[in-house]
């Protein structure tokens, strides 16, 4: 059975559990701490478990109730019983929402029953949850959406910047840790899962290279059970990158991100005191973060999804950006499709940018890719693939087309090789041509074919007049409210 086969018959098991009230997204919590010990025995980190919470000792036992005690037990105890950290870390303050001891019996035996041998597929049972992680993201109800970042933007970004053993990677907002698997599993695969290294660099690649920081419980459970269960010895911090944590976060070789959306509750201000713009706008806070956690050494480098607002937005915005293109050299800027996360309407990008050596002056050109005018509409009916990022692969790396992009791509960034590339969505502008626009970055995109003849649309005075119109209209309706309210 293939790892997809299997991820959707564990997910149809949470149909089992309506009658005991249990959402999708309550429903994986509950499936990661029962699934991580099946688990523990396939991957043979059992002895990591407390011999009475181990998978053996459950299914052994008969009757429901006892079970059912058992499993409250161990959801209670195992992190104080345990001496793995991340172990601990994913079974703090678990709790089950499951009500009736034969909904429990369901799940685990239907889960002893699958055959979870990997003779074929190595990764299989990696491949399975994050299969679970992404449908739980796309159910609307779970909210999970947020923290659930595309496979293949995230395969993309870790490709062009290309990591290397012994560096430190990070994602301040890491979610699922899906950015730093992608990362680990990219140098696995070019080092025959690390085997090729001696064992002080294999020590170093599973538990100090790729770390991450996490705000949400629930995401932050899932993010550890993600990372053990490929291999990963990772610290994960529970915590706010903005707060004064995010402080000791900094001297890494690369970051890799997709902070969240939105302004802090209030209008509030990071409680951090080191940011030289201090803002309400989330964005702008995890990018000043980033830029400054690099080191200054020319080649530590960065690629972090972002909405359009931090291209434009004035003031703080401003003074960020210029900030940015100062300290380092940003050099590319990907225009990303709308749907192709869990908010339909948010309109992102892909900043690139490598930390210079100097504080001034780094950023010389920036190139623009628009992949998101006259693009199809990505859905479930049209699949957002790997594929879709042929085109500016190529651009990107100058010439290098995606078949031997791992082999042949060293990160570099020439410039010279960019502008051979022959492509009406791959634009040039030098930071002067910014800077005479305000450093407003919001540019780059190209002709709507929706907007195919400008003498169909109607004649400015028509159109000024009509807005007046409306605003007028407006005006009076919140008259009547004002005179209502008072």
């Amino acid at each position: 059975m293939s790892a997809r086969e299997l991820a959707n018959r564990l997910w149809n098991l949470c149909n089992i559990l309506r009658d005991d009230g249990v959402t999708y997204h309550e429903y994986l919590n509950e499936l990661t701490y029962i699934l991580f010990l099946r688990l523990s025995e396939v991957k043979e980190f059992e002895n990591e478990i407390p011999k009475k919470f181990r998978w053996s000792e459950l299914k052994g036992i008969s009757d429901n109730k006892e079970l059912f005690d058992r499993y409250r037990d161990l959801l209670a105890n195992i992190s104080k019983e345990t001496k793995n950290k991340n172990i601990e870390e994913i079974y703090t303050n678990a709790s089950t929402t499951l009500r009736k001891p034969v909904n429990l019996r369901t799940l685990i035996t239907a889960i002893d029953e699958i055959d979870w041998h990997e003779d074929e597929d190595k990764d299989k049972i990696a491949h399975i949850y994050e299969d679970l992680l992404e449908r739980n993201a796309g159910e609307k109800k779970s909210g999970a959406g947020q923290y659930f970042t595309p496979r293949p933007l995230i395969r993309v970004m870790v490709d062009l910047l290309v990591p290397k053993t012994g560096e430190r990677w990070n994602d301040p907002a890491c979610g699922t840790f899906g950015f730093m698997i992608s990362a680990d599993q990219y140098l696995r695969n070019k080092y025959d899962n690390y085997y090729d290294l001696d064992a002080k660099q294999r020590k170093f690649q599973i538990h100090e290279a790729f770390t991450g920081c996490e705000l949400v419980t629930d995401a932050h459970r899932l993010a550890l059970m993600n990372a053990k269960l490929h291999g990963m010895e990772s610290t994960i911090e529970l915590g706010d990158t903005l707060s004064e944590k995010g402080k000791q976060m900094t001297g890494y070789d690369g970051v890799l991100a997709n902070p969240p959306f939105g302004t802090k509750k209030g209008g509030e201000r990071p409680t951090r005191d080191d940011f030289t713009y201090p803002t309400a706008n989330k964005q702008l806070n995890f990018l000043q973060h980033i830029y400054r956690s690099l080191k200054k050494d020319g080649k530590a480098r960065a690629a972090v999804v972002l909405p359009d607002n931090v291209l434009f937005e004035d003031n703080d915005g401003q003074k960020i950006r210029r900030d940015l293109m100062d300290k380092c050299n940003l050099h590319t800027i990907l225009r990303l499709p709308t749907g192709i996360f869990y908010a339909q309407g948010v309109k992102t990008n892909v900043l690139f940018f490598e930390r210079g050596k100097t504080e001034i002056g780094n950023t010389k050109n920036i190139w623009f890719y628009d992949m998101r005018t006259n693009m199809d509409n990505f859905g479930k009916r049209t699949a957002f693939t790997y594929n879709h990022f042929d085109d500016f692969i190529k651009a990107y790396t100058g010439g290098i087309t995606v078949d031997k992009l791992i082999d042949k791509y060293d990160g570099n960034i020439d410039d010279k090789k960019r502008a051979k590339i022959k492509d009406e969505r791959w634009q040039c502008f030098t930071r002067g041509e910014i800077a005479k626009k305000n450093d407003n970055m919001d540019i780059g995109l190209i002709a709507d074919e929706n907007i195919t003849n400008t003498n169909e649309l109607a004649k400015p005075m028509d159109i000024a007049r009509l807005a007046i119109f409306e605003i007028d209209a407006i005006k009076k309706e919140l008259e009547k409210i004002t005179k209502l309210l008072s």
